[in-house]
């Protein structure tokens, strides 16, 4: 018999600029190391006011012996949703000659950044990845993050794989096309990730929310980037980042927002689905007892004054709800651990669930969040 242990350590760096896209900034180029052969770009649809600034830049910024390619990605859920979209993008990798000597650009929302990242980590079992958020979504958490996923047959992130990509870059310019509703959705990540592990950060979203909802850069830059940190510190100093453990705490309100987004046929945002999720979580705290009702009724107002519609007909079918807890039970590895707050900035976990509780819980937030406690 023979027993060892393999063990290897990679670097994952978190870059945050202003103007990265400009012509005298050289982020971009100081990413790749000098061994870089070729590197090929994807933009996400939902970039179209700014791909010809995009896509020039690139050409400016990169040496065109080495830029094979510039390539669109639908952006939205539905790249996730179709797995030929994933397909066509290992396609091109593999025809440009991307070998694993060279980078695979990702520039796009959470949706994007995981189709792409999932080809990238399959293509030669994996090239080198350059992640650039255009989301507050991406920004405060997703392209942080080191894993990527597509959906299968409607089941949320069922296909993918772990991949720290060789750097990630926020650029706060490439937020200035978002509508309203997807520079609101990245605030939620933020909101959980504050009621996680920062209090002072909760209490600066909670006390700037009209300047959020009026897109003030100023604060909302300063808050999106203390989310990611909070993101990026925990993956990288947490102990689990390939989560072999059985907790998520960073997955707080996704049982139930997953589930939610499939049963919407991802008509529901992410965004919306997660801050829905921390209300129904956060109420059945304080109905638990584990969270006092102030704090709960501040979690509650401040996902509300933000703006987040708190209720969904999705939520009508209680029975398909709770099935999400089931799902995330195996995707944990088949025994139950719920991180629920326990106060702002600190959590609490329980293995079982009520629920009958749940099931009155879900109807009180779907009835009117802000009164449900």
């Amino acid at each position: 018999m023979m027993d060892d242990t393999i063990s290897f350590s990679t670097e994952h760096r978190l870059i945050t600029r202003r103007g990265v896209m400009r012509n005298a900034d050289t982020t971009l180029s100081d990413a790749l190391t000098g061994d870089a052969t070729r590197i090929i770009a994807f933009i996400d649809d939902g970039l179209l006011a700014a791909q010809t600034r995009i896509e020039s830049s690139l050409h400016k910024k990169l040496d065109p012996d080495r830029l094979t390619d510039i390539a669109h990605v639908p952006g939205g859920e539905a790249c996730k949703n179709d797995p030929t979209v994933w397909l066509d993008i290992a396609r091109r990798i593999a025809d440009r000659g991307i070998d694993r000597h060279s980078y695979v650009l990702a520039i796009g929302g959470g949706a994007v950044l995981d189709a792409v990242g999932f080809a990238a980590a399959t293509v030669h079992r994996g090239v080198r990845l350059l992640r650039m958020g255009s989301t507050t979504m991406a920004q405060a958490d997703s392209a942080v993050g080191v894993k990527c996923a597509i959906n299968l047959d409607g089941a949320k992130n069922m296909l993918g794989t772990f991949v720290v990509p060789t750097a990630v870059i926020n650029d706060f310019d490439l937020l200035h096309t978002l509508s309203d509703t997807d520079w609101r959705a990245g605030f939620a990540e933020a909101i959980k990730v504050a009621i996680i592990k920062d209090a002072a950060l909760f209490d600066t979203i909670a006390s700037h929310a009209p300047a959020i909802v009026a897109r003030n850069e100023d604060h909302c830059q300063r808050i999106i980037t203390r989310s990611a940190e909070l993101h990026y510190t925990h993956i990288t100093r947490g102990g689990d980042p390939f989560e072999f453990g059985p907790s998520r705490p960073l997955d707080m309100g996704h049982w139930s927002a997953h589930q939610l987004e499939s049963m919407s046929g991802y008509e529901l945002s992410h965004g919306r689905a997660v801050a829905i999720g921390l209300a129904i979580d956060s109420v059945y705290a304080a109905r638990l007892g584990v969270l006092h009702d102030e704090s709960a009724r501040r979690i509650v107002n401040t996902l509300d004054a933000l703006g987040f519609e708190l209720s969904h007909p999705a939520m009508e079918d209680t029975g398909r709800l709770l099935q999400g807890i089931e799902s995330f039970r195996q995707h944990l590895g088949g025994a139950l651990t719920l991180i629920l707050p326990a106060g702002i900035g600190r959590t609490a976990t329980v293995h079982t669930i009520d629920k009958q509780l749940m099931v009155d819980t879900i109807r009180r937030v779907a009835d009117g969040a802000t009164q449900a406690v």
